[in-house]
């Protein structure tokens, strides 16, 4: 992984499995839209572990609202 980071331009510092698991967590939950089958796929037994993985920041709750078009 780490001998990937020049050509991705990543530093080697922040490049570790766990990173790589949120990173795909959050990309399966964004094609498929179903948490439990991503609870399953990362062995979790609750759910509520897997909503960690999903955490969203202010700004992307920010730009969902703006994509609604409910408020000018």
């Amino acid at each position: 992984m780490k001998a990937l980071c020049d050509k991705a331009r990543v530093e080697k510092s922040k490049v570790f499995p766990h990173n790589l698991r949120h990173l795909f967590a959050r990309m399966f939950y964004r094609v498929t839209r179903d948490i439990a089958k991503l609870s399953d796929v990362l062995g979790h037994s609750s759910m509520e572990t897997t909503r960690i993985y999903l955490i969203s920041t202010g700004a992307e709750h920010a730009q969902a609202l703006d994509r609604l078009g409910l408020v000018s």
